[in-house]
């Protein structure tokens, strides 16, 4: 499986998105479930929607299915994503969104299509750090107690990569200071990482072992 994994929106290597579409199709699935955190409402649905609208300027087709809707119904899920080969995993609370592909085997789904490369897990923000192994390193920035879904907070990650992937480092975003908080954190406990700054992305491949250098505009 591809990775495409930004440290914010979109990213600076656009055309790898692109390339995917000319080679494959243009159909992708926006996993919304790191904003369940937030209440509901035009604000929540509208910050969505961008989301989707950049994608859909880039050109692909967009469905925006909430794993929500398939808690405890793996094999409803399994058949419901057949019909996609990309999935774009957005910001928003890390901790919920780990809960979210638990509760619905999503996170079980994306192992079963680890060693095939016609398929893209893209992302940013808490859609990259659930990707890490561990998450103890982001609880400067990503409240893990808040939970929606009534069950206890799930420390491990997918366990992509050893490390915790620190995004919006340095940047012009407001949890940058948070993030200063995470470094700090995460020097003091040990805990390795790997810093993003928005704009970097990260491109991989599930199949092997993952230490891809990050791309810089």
């Amino acid at each position: 499986m591809k990775l495409y994994l930004s440290s914010y929106k979109l990213g600076n290597k656009i055309e790898e998105l692109k390339k995917w579409i000319t080679e494959h199709n243009n159909k992708i699935c926006l996993i919304p479930n790191s904003r369940d955190v937030y209440p509901d409402g035009e604000r929540k649905t509208a910050g969505i929607q961008v989301d989707a609208e950049e994608l859909t300027d880039l050109g692909f087709d967009v469905t925006i299915l909430s794993l929500k809707d398939y808690f405890n119904k793996k094999e409803e899920l399994v058949k419901r994503l057949e019909e996609f080969n990309a999935f774009y995993a957005i910001g928003g609370n890390t901790f919920t969104l780990r809960q979210a592909m638990y509760l619905s085997g999503f996170d079980e789904y994306l192992k079963s299509l680890e060693n095939n490369p016609n398929y893209l897990y893209a992302g940013y923000s808490a859609g990259i750090c659930v990707m890490s192994k561990d998450l103890h390193g982001l609880v400067k920035c990503d409240e893990p107690n808040i939970n929606p879904y009534g069950i206890d907070t799930i420390w491990e990650g997918l366990g992509y990569f050893d490390y915790t992937i620190l995004p919006h480092y340095k940047s012009d975003h407001k949890e940058t200071k948070l993030i200063d908080e995470c470094v700090e954190y995460c020097n003091e406990h040990n805990i390795k990482y790997r810093t993003l700054r928005d704009g970097d992305v990260i491109l991989g491949n599930t199949s092997r072992n993952i230490d891809q250098d990050i791309e810089r505009e």
